[in-house]
C-alpha cells in the first residue's frame, strides 16, 4: 500500500467528488481541490468565513461551502473557476444546506427550522417549504433523484410531504402515526419510505410512494427504542438497531421480523471467528542509537506493531455499563451498515465499544467479530466489494474481507490519530482523517 504526504484539514472536511477525479479539503476559509491521481492542487478558492460544511454536486461540476455562523453558502464551479455564487439567508440564519439530486438546486434550512429555501442556480428562482421538522434526518431523496420527502411539524403533529424534484410540486402530504418523528429514509429502490419515532418509543412506519401506510413495526414498549437503521442495497431488508443491544431484520414482502441479532458480552458459538488485535513493541538494540533519537527515528523504530490473532471461543469482551442519570447513554446499536453486495452487515454495540460485529446475511448468523484494543471510531464498506475499513483513533487502519483481516500502520512522524475515513468511489484508495488541534488528511492507495 502507498501513502501520500499529510495535508492540513479543518473540521474533518475532506470529500471525494462523485466521479472520483477530485478530492476537496478545507483549511479554515480556504477550499482546496486536488487531482486524485497526482494530488496536485487544481483549484484554490477563498470563502468569506471559516467553512463548516462542504458538498459536491451529483455531476462533480460544482461544490458548495456552507458558513452557518454567517448564514451564507458559496458555490464554486470547477469548469469555470471565475464563476461563483453567493447565497445569503440574511436574518433568517442557516443551520443546514444540501444539493438537490440534479446538482442545480440548493436547499437551505433556516434557523429554528422556520422554512427550507430552494435556490435554483439556473433560473435564480426561489421556492419555500414551510414547517420543516427539527430532527436528525428530516430530508430524504430517492436514489434516482425523482422525489424528495420532507418531515414536517405543524399543530403539534408530524407530517411528511413528498415533492417532485423536477419542478418542486407537492405530490403527497400525509400525517404520520408518530409521537415525535426522528428520521426518514427511502429504500434504495425508491418505493418505500421508512419513518421512525423518537428514541423514547420503539416504532417504525413504512409508507408507499402514494402515502399509504404499508406496515408498522414495534418490537417492545416502555423502554428506549430505535437508535439506528440501514436499508440493504437490494431493498430486501431493513436493519433496525435499538437500545436493547439488538438488531432486528425486517423483510420487504410482509415487513415482519425474520430474525434478530444479539450482541452478548461473551461469544460462545464455535463457528464464529473472533479476530483479536494484539500489539507488541518491537525489540530494539538501544545501545546502537544515540540519545535522544530524532523524532522521525523514534516514530519509525519505537512504534508498536499490530496484528490479529484468532481467539478460541468462548470469548468475553469488555462491557461498559452506561451511566443511568445522563442523557444520550452510550448503549445499544450505534452503527450499522450493509456491504455493497448485500451479503454482510457490520454493526457496533456501544456497550462493547471495542468490537465490530459482522453478520452473514445469507445465513442470518454471526460470522466474524473484530476485537480492537481501542474503541471503534468509524467503519465503512468498500463501495465495490465486501471489504470493511475500520479506524479506532490511533495511527492504524484495519481492513477486513472474507479472506482475512489486516492491520496497516500509517507511516508518519508522531501520532496520527485516525477518527474518520472515506473510500474513493472506485474502492482503490481512501482518505484518512485526523482530528486534533492540528488536523491532517492522509491518502491511502493500493
Amino acid at each position: 500500500m502507498d501513502f501520500s504526504e499529510l495535508f492540513k484539514l479543518s473540521g474533518l472536511l475532506g470529500k471525494f467528488s462523485p466521479d472520483g477525479k477530485c478530492l476537496a479539503s478545507c483549511v479554515q476559509y480556504r477550499l482546496i481541490i486536488r487531482d486524485v491521481n497526482t494530488l496536485q492542487i487544481l483549484q484554490l478558492y477563498t470563502c468569506l468565513d471559516q467553512i463548516q460544511y462542504i458538498e459536491w454536486s451529483s455531476d462533480s461540476l460544482f461544490i458548495l461551502c456552507a458558513m452557518y455562523k454567517r448564514g451564507i453558502v458559496q458555490v464554486w464551479s470547477l469548469e469555470q473557476p471565475d464563476w461563483h455564487c453567493k447565497i445569503d439567508e440574511g436574518s433568517a440564519g442557516l443551520v443546514a444546506s444540501c444539493w438537490s439530486p440534479d446538482g442545480r438546486h440548493i436547499l437551505n434550512t433556516t434557523e429554528f427550522h422556520l422554512r427550507i429555501t430552494v435556490w435554483s442556480l439556473c433560473t435564480k428562482s426561489v421556492s419555500y417549504i414551510k414547517y420543516p421538522k427539527a430532527c436528525q434526518q428530516g430530508i430524504a431523496f430517492t436514489k434516482d433523484g425523482r422525489y424528495m420527502a420532507v418531515a414536517e411539524r405543524r399543530d403539534c403533529k408530524d407530517f411528511v410531504s413528498l415533492f417532485v424534484c423536477s419542478n418542486w410540486q407537492l405530490l403527497r402530504h400525509f400525517d404520520t402515526e408518530t409521537q415525535d418523528l426522528f428520521g426518514i429514509e427511502w429504500a434504495p429502490n425508491g418505493c418505500v419510505l421508512a419513518v421512525w419515532d423518537t428514541c423514547l418509543e420503539y416504532k417504525i412506519l413504512l409508507y408507499s410512494l402514494d402515502g399509504r401506510l404499508l406496515s408498522t413495526y414495534q418490537a417492545y414498549e416502555w423502554s428506549l427504542g430505535i437508535k439506528s437503521i440501514a436499508w440493504s442495497p437490494s431493498s430486501q431488508f431493513l436493519a433496525i438497531g435499538s437500545y436493547d443491544e439488538k438488531v432486528r431484520i425486517l423483510n420487504h414482502v410482509t415487513w415482519k421480523k425474520i430474525t434478530e441479532f444479539e450482541h452478548p458480552a461473551t461469544v460462545t458459538n464455535t463457528k464464529t471467528i473472533v479476530y483479536k488485535e494484539v500489539e507488541k513493541s518491537p525489540s530494539v538494540e538501544t545501545e546502537r542509537f544515540s540519545f535522544p533519537p530524532t523524532r522521525a527515528l523514534a516514530s519509525s523504530v519505537f512504534s508498536t506493531q499490530s496484528k490479529y490473532d484468532i481467539s478460541q471461543v468462548p470469548v468475553s469482551f469488555q462491557y461498559i455499563k452506561p451511566v443511568a442519570d445522563r442523557a444520550n447513554p452510550k448503549m445499544g446499536i450505534g452503527m450499522l451498515a450493509f456491504s455493497p453486495d448485500n451479503c454482510f452487515l457490520a454493526t457496533k454495540n456501544d456497550n462493547i465499544p471495542n468490537a465490530v460485529w459482522i453478520w452473514d446475511i445469507q445465513k442470518l448468523k454471526l460470522f466474524v467479530v473484530l476485537e480492537q484494543l481501542c474503541a471503534i471510531q468509524s467503519f465503512q464498506w468498500d463501495p465495490r466489494q465486501p471489504r470493511l475499513a475500520v479506524c479506532t483513533g490511533n495511527s492504524k487502519v484495519y481492513l477486513w474481507s472474507p479472506a482475512g483481516c489486516v492491520s496497516v500502520q500509517v507511516p508518519t512522524e508522531g501520532d496520527f490519530q485516525i477518527v474518520s475515513l472515506c473510500w474513493h468511489p472506485s474502492g482503490d484508495s481512501m482518505a484518512l482523517l485526523r482530528l486534533c488541534t492540528s488536523e491532517r488528511l492522509s491518502f491511502l492507495s493500493e
